[in-house]
């Protein structure tokens, strides 16, 4: 007779190899960017192509340095990818605890109004918000990269389905019982109970605000103020299709993303677990 649980040990390596072939090819990408950052622009194209440059030089990353202001760059996309994560965070598990767990005149129409906002698509709204921005001088850069998308939709929507499930009515009350504010009682009881959550949204919100091409290309105008995609897309069209130098970048402009995820991968795994199961 075979054993209970046989057929799920036997199982279990072919799942495992099949993840780990899976992960090799969405990896591929990133290792063959890392590899052609250091060959000269004439290997890019060499037939047959190879992953191992055959003369390795590091003059791509000098070149991005001495040419071009990267270092600028970088501190502002990461000052600004930072500071709007850490603001939408806060904003969204307010306005998502509040959806979840207090009564108001209006709660059902407000939050349908909110929600709807989600279909419909950034390039509708892009003019009408510039226009509105620039009509009230309020279209700096720095203003206009972080405020405007401080407070999404799915954020808030995520927020609160969030507090709907992990947080229970009788410890709020309890906590009100005791003499608690509410603001207390959001950052003593409501905050820690929402940590994955959190995460998953801090690390959203992250690379949006990172990776986001088309409203920085609306907004800023100086070439010191670009963020990393708009100066990755300014070096690939200067002086011809500088390939060699774009990858040297991309590789570096990967740097926080890998390190946002690294430190928040437990929350995020945490976050997505618990909405696959209580969903």
């Amino acid at each position: 007779m075979r054993r209970p649980g046989a057929s799920r040990d036997t199982s279990r390596p072919l799942i495992f190899i099949a993840l780990a072939l899976v992960g090799l090819f969405w990896l591929f990408p990133l290792v063959w960017a890392l590899f052609s950052s250091f060959k000269q622009r004439s290997d890019l194209f060499g037939y047959p192509p190879t992953l191992i440059p055959a003369d390795p030089t590091v003059l791509n990353y000098v070149s991005l340095f001495e040419r071009y202001p990267f270092v600028s760059w970088f501190l502002v996309s990461t000052v600004i990818a930072v500071v709007s994560t850490v603001i939408t965070v806060f904003v969204c598990s307010l306005a998502g605890f509040g959806f979840a767990k207090y009564e108001f005149r209006g709660k059902r129409a407000l939050f349908d109004i909110m929600f709807s906002s989600m279909a419909i698509p950034f390039a509708v709204i892009v003019v009408p918000l510039f226009i509105m921005l620039a009509k009230t001088g309020l279209a700096q850069p720095w203003f206009a990269l972080i405020v405007p998308w401080v407070a999404p939709a799915f954020g808030i929507f995520m927020m609160r389905q969030f507090s709907e499930q992990a947080i229970p009515d009788e410890i709020l009350n309890a906590a009100r019982i005791d003499g608690a504010g509410e603001f207390t009682i959001f950052r003593s009881i409501v905050a820690p109970l929402l940590r994955p959550g959190l995460g998953a949204l801090a690390v959203w919100s992250f690379l949006n605000a990172y990776n986001n091409f088309l409203w920085p290309l609306i907004v800023v105008g100086d070439p010191d103020m670009y963020t990393l995609p708009l100066g990755l897309q300014a070096i690939f069209g200067a002086e011809g299709r500088q390939y060699d130098i774009v990858l040297a970048g991309s590789i570096l402009a990967a740097i926080p993303s890998v390190i946002v995820f690294i430190a928040l991968r437990k929350q995020l795994i945490d976050g997505l677990a618990a909405g696959a199961v209580k969903s």
